[in-house]
């Protein structure tokens, strides 16, 4: 595969924070892994008791909270007090970007009591939670009525307002759209401590269009109205193993969800594909099965949320040498099956935490929180990671998968790459993020007239460079990165580590709505503008006052 030839590159000297990272696991096997396992349960007897309420106390609690938000916004002094931000440290942000702007002098607003399931409407087929939810808590209240929103995004600590404000998929997306899709309304605190209801067809249409992908830059989102589906107690997952080179392999992972012939009966439930080197993958497709078709003889059964089990990732390469086969997973076991391996990022940070001794020991503490590990990781290491590892998610047009991941391996050589489908729909408003124009007379594979196909390529894990100990300039592969993406259409979620200039990032992103909608409700000079949260490093003094006296630049905006 010449075309596909990496730069050689000499090898880098170790130095003392590459110790630090090599036993690193020290630490996160006698203080993260215990102190997390507290902390998860602590989290589950709170849910378990906020279960236990009733609609009726749970909705006043919500009232009384949301009251406390509207007063604790009217203290504020825009004077002398800040930025408007949330007061969650910034360490329990689940991603790799460093917070930074909440070093710089900022105004705190807490949330932290917005973590209750309010509603859960069998009628409407919605529930409506509030923004601290999360993944694994909506999943326990909801799969024992064969109930579940439609987007499930894989990892427990996964949030309601930060898959709504920022990003979420699922392997469900290739029919559902993004997480942010599958939301009907929102109840949000403005900036002059208004509390509204947006949805796509009232008054706050435009703020409803907005408040995705703006990082809690509009307004605080309180509560949201999220679609549910029906579902059946397993999901029947087919693995299949695909060769050849990147280009073919995109094509095998295109074909397994978007019949060229578009049968509609041929489009699986759930989608998801890894690639495992240059020439490997696995491509992966469910369908909800009903817990008799299940235990039917002959049929195997997969209980994969066991602590013990085989990571999911390392079960589904054994299609490598298996072949295809067919098993049944228990639904909620399926949607977190990524979970307690961090996908293969639990590899990197415990290297031996995949063998069998230690998940049958020790394989019950898993995984570690995030928001632990960046907690105990210290300012060197954590810069080693932003230089040494890559977490990056690849919004890509579904024809482009195959370029996408030649330009990956070329740039920083990582393996696994995760591939999730999405739709990506062509709005009345054009948003942040928005379909190729004129996409609908290609005619594409996987595409429709209202909705064209994307996908998300996940880049997870150390380069190549760094696992060899060669020289690796993580700055330099992201940029080049970002770069490509920009040339192509594609986007980057936010939580990412990011080297974009303001000029690049409204390049990649659309801001004229945005924009609007923060001078129409009041945002700019009260919420960070979501460039200036998302900018990489410590905010300086002057961006700070620029950003409260509302001193902005206009947003780039002209094509490429």
């Amino acid at each position: 595969m010449s075309d596909l030839q990496t730069p050689l590159r000499p090898k880098r000297k170790k130095i003392l924070v590459d110790y630090l990272v090599q036993f690193r696991w020290i630490v996160v096997i006698f203080v993260v892994l215990p102190v997390s396992y507290f902390i998860y349960f602590s989290l589950y007897l709170g849910d378990t008791w906020s279960a236990m309420k009733s609609e009726k106390r749970r909705q006043k609690e919500h009232d009384d909270n949301v009251k406390k938000v509207v007063k604790r916004l009217k203290e504020r002094n825009p004077k002398k007090d800040g930025l408007v931000c949330t007061a969650r440290k910034p360490w329990i942000a689940v991603g790799m970007r460093n917070v930074d702007y909440k070093r710089a002098r900022h105004f705190e607003v807490d949330l932290s009591a917005f973590r209750n399931i309010l509603e859960v409407d069998k009628e409407r087929m919605v529930a409506r939670c509030e923004p601290l939810v999360n993944m694994g808590q909506i999943t326990r209240y909801t799969c024992p009525m064969n109930l579940a929103l439609a987007v499930v995004a894989e990892l427990d600590d996964l949030t309601v307002g930060g898959l709504i404000n920022g990003y979420g998929i699922e392997g469900s997306s290739h029919l559902y759209g993004l997480f942010s899709d599958t939301v009907v309304a929102m109840e949000v605190v403005l900036a002059d401590g208004r509390v509204v209801r947006a949805t796509k067809d009232n008054e706050y249409s435009d703020l409803f269009y907005a408040i995705p992908w703006s990082q809690g830059t509009l307004g605080f989102l309180v509560a949201a109205e999220i679609k549910l589906i029906n579902i059946k107690e397993y999901m029947k997952v087919t693995y299949k193993p695909c060769r050849g080179n990147l280009k073919q392999l995109a094509q095998d992972y295109a074909d397994s969800f978007a019949p060229r012939d578009g049968d509609p009966s041929k489009i699986p439930d759930f989608v998801e594909t890894m690639i495992y080197t240059p020439t490997e993958g696995v491509m992966m497709t469910g369908v909800y099965a009903s817990k008799e078709e299940a235990k039917k003889k002959g049929n195997k059964i997969n209980n994969q949320g066991w602590w013990f089990k085989t990571w999911f990732y390392q079960h589904a390469q054994s299609a490598l040498k298996r072949g295809e086969f067919v098993e049944y997973i228990p639904t909620r076991e399926f949607y977190h099956r990524h979970t307690r391996s961090l996908y293969w990022e639990g590899k990197l940070i415990l290297p031996f935490a995949d063998q069998f001794w230690f998940r049958w020991l020790l394989g019950w503490l898993m995984p570690p929180k995030v928001s632990l590990l960046k907690a105990t990781q210290g300012e060197a290491v954590r810069n080693y990671y932003h230089d040494m590892h890559v977490i990056q998610d690849i919004l890509v047009p579904l024809y482009k998968v195959g370029d996408a991941m030649e330009f990956v391996h070329k740039e920083m050589e990582v393996y696994p790459l995760w591939l999730c489908p999405h739709r990506l729909y062509k709005l009345p408003i054009k948003t942040m993020i928005y379909p190729e124009h004129g996409f609908e007379h290609h005619h594409r594979q996987g595409d429709t007239p209202y909705a064209q196909m994307f996908t998300d390529v996940g880049v997870y894990y150390a380069p190549g460079p760094v696992l060899r100990g060669e020289e690796f300039n993580g700055s330099e592969a992201v940029r080049n990165l970002e770069r490509w993406m920009i040339e192509n259409h594609c986007f980057q979620p936010q939580y990412a580590v990011s080297e974009l200039n303001e000029k690049d990032f409204w390049r990649m992103f659309d801001a004229d709505h945005y924009e609007y909608c923060r001078k129409k409700y009041g945002a700019v000079g009260t919420f960070m503008s979501v460039y200036y949260k998302s900018k990489k490093g410590r905010k300086t003094e002057k961006e700070v006052a620029e950003a409260e006296a509302a001193i902005a630049e206009p947003a780039y905006a002209e094509e490429v």
